[in-house]
């Protein structure tokens, strides 16, 4: 099959939907933890974490902060600037999924779709407890995409919670013993599973295939 620009713009909503947000393939499944001046916690499914700088450790992801539903991540990250990043688990994807849902801000997703609130001394956005790999970040800028009505949210990495066993001596992080999952379009959820690693590719060190 064979879509033009034309024929997307043309397809039903909810058929351009899948399309556009599966065609780019797996993407890391999160939830994204955050909290109100208040004290009201938050949980957020997001599909759109990136990888910006190792040093200093940057990580962002894409919001849709303007219109008329209501964005309780983002007005949290904006209040405190704080958040958390935490894998999905395998074991919890059905729980992850519903936090999608537009609750009332009074309700917290921790509770509502059984995930519980875990947190670090001197760090006040809360953790995903069930999460095996967790990231706490503090806000340093959002970087607004004009074509697309959204905007970059670009955290420094301030705390990295990796199970020991996912972790080699090189740094590398096996997902497939840490139970990360990855996302297709917008709900549909996959096991990760190691494959291979191959050495810094190096022109004269690339064989002949």
């Amino acid at each position: 099959m064979h879509l033009t620009i034309q024929d997307i713009q043309d397809s039903d909503k909810i058929k351009r939907l899948n399309i556009i947000n599966s065609i780019t393939g797996i993407k890391p499944g999160n939830l994204v933890g955050s909290v109100s001046k208040e004290g009201k916690t938050n949980l957020a499914i997001i599909s759109s974490v990136v990888h910006l700088s190792s040093k200093p450790p940057l990580v962002g992801f894409i919001m849709r902060p303007n219109g008329d539903v209501k964005r309780d991540t983002y007005n949290n990250i904006l209040e405190n600037g704080l958040f958390t990043i935490n894998h999905i688990p395998v074991s919890h994807i059905e729980q992850a999924h519903y936090t999608s849902a537009k609750f009332e801000t009074a309700i917290s997703e921790f509770s509502r779709c059984g995930f519980s609130e875990e947190y670090l001394e001197g760090f006040e956005a809360p953790f995903v407890k069930e999460s095996n790999i967790k990231i706490g970040l503090k806000l340093i800028e959002e970087v607004e995409i004009k074509s697309s009505n959204t905007r970059m949210i670009v955290g420094e990495i301030q705390h990295l919670v990796i199970p020991d066993n996912a972790l080699d001596e090189t740094g590398y992080i096996d997902l497939e013993k840490a139970e990360s999952i990855g996302i297709s379009g917008l709900n549909s959820y996959y096991k990760l599973q190691y494959l291979d690693s191959f050495p810094y590719a190096r022109v004269e060190e690339v064989p002949m295939f």
